[in-house]
């Protein structure tokens, strides 16, 4: 599409853009491709100063750009049509949204789908190769079901949830509108309960459902556990990326990101707006306040305060904790030190 075109579209997004002092620099835009593989006729973007140094050789016809008036003038100069905002990487979003939609299938209900009679199917539901629905399962409008799903007895799942190949969802989980489960993720399976007995374990059954409320995202072989009573939930709008583990009878906030193989133990409590990056963990009934933040591989094994940085293993607020780590590389050179005071005393004993 022309770049004029895109502009009109993102025109909710944008701040600015070359059209007003350049209208007749209006390329013909064909795809969306990352600032290192430009070509005449495609878009990218700049996020910040780390990258500024790409708008002086892209061969891109438009640029995302920051509000930097230099790298905007600099663009011009170089005959590139630029649109930008206070938040470019959400305007790349925005553009990239014009150009891909993901796949999504026509309604239809494969022949090989096994669905039990008394399940409720709604409106323009697209329901794939060999899918199981079992008894009492509800399922909105224009939900998408891939091939080889398993959805248990009782389970619903609200409107314009995409559900991909080969996850299964267990009984009577609750997903709500436009969550997107993807392949090979687990909501609801039975939680980790057991207690300990003279003869080994007595499993605890596992009587409660899992929560996903509107808008959740769990991501590829990601697991989601029911308690022994009660709920487990998600807030709406959370993202969960691949991998993670949540256990049973967590509670989990609205707005929050869980990257890949971080994981929490029973119990635990996480407020809203909350960051868990990578293989970060959380033990059995801790607490997280509204905003925290735990950074890659913080092991929590106490409540952290709203708004609070962790990190390290335990997890010590983010400032301590780069004064141990400035602490620990020097280790071999104050454990040499030490030994040679040791020494000097000794000579003077």
């Amino acid at each position: 599409m022309k770049f004029s075109e895109i502009v009109e579209k993102l025109s909710g997004a944008a701040q600015c853009n070359s059209l007003t002092t350049h209208p007749n620099l209006n390329p013909e835009i064909a795809s969306i491709v990352p600032i290192e593989d430009t070509s005449p006729g495609t878009m990218s973007y700049i996020e910040g100063a780390k990258f500024a140094a790409w708008v002086g050789k892209t061969a891109a016809s438009a640029l995302v750009l920051p509000l930097n008036e230099a790298l905007q003038a600099q663009a011009t100069e170089r005959g590139i049509a630029w649109i930008a905002a206070s938040e470019p990487r959400l305007l790349f979003a925005q553009a990239i949204a014009l150009f891909y939609q993901p796949f999504h299938p026509a309604p239809d209900i494969h022949p090989t789908a096994v669905i039990h009679p008394s399940a409720e199917i709604g409106k323009d539901v697209y329901i794939g190769a060999h899918v199981v629905i079992q008894p009492g399962v509800k399922i909105g409008n224009g939900v998408c079901i891939h091939p080889n799903v398993v959805i248990y007895p009782e389970a619903q799942i609200g409107d314009r949830t995409i559900l991909h190949a080969n996850c299964t969802i267990h009984e009577r989980t609750r997903l709500g509108t436009d969550c997107v489960i993807h392949s090979g993720a687990v909501i609801g399976a039975e939680g980790f309960g057991f207690v300990p007995v003279a003869e080994g374990w007595f499993k605890m059954p596992q009587s409660g459902c899992t929560v996903l409320e509107d808008g959740v995202e769990v991501g590829c072989n990601t697991s989601i556990d029911r308690p022994a009573v009660g709920e487990t939930r998600v807030g709406r709008n959370t993202k969960i990326d691949n991998l993670v583990q949540i256990g049973h009878g967590c509670q989990i906030g609205a707005n929050c990101a869980l990257a890949g193989q971080s994981g929490m133990a029973g119990g635990v409590k996480v407020g809203n707006r909350v960051i868990l990056a990578g293989q970060s963990g959380i033990a059995n009934q801790a607490k997280i306040g509204d905003g925290a933040i735990a950074s890659a591989k913080a092991g929590i094994h106490n409540d952290v305060e709203p708004g609070a940085i962790v990190s390290g293993i335990p997890a010590l607020p983010h400032k301590h904790f780069l004064k141990v780590a400035a602490v620990y590389s020097r280790l071999p050179e104050l454990y040499q030190t030490i030994k040679q005071l040791q020494r000097r005393l000794e000579e003077k004993k």
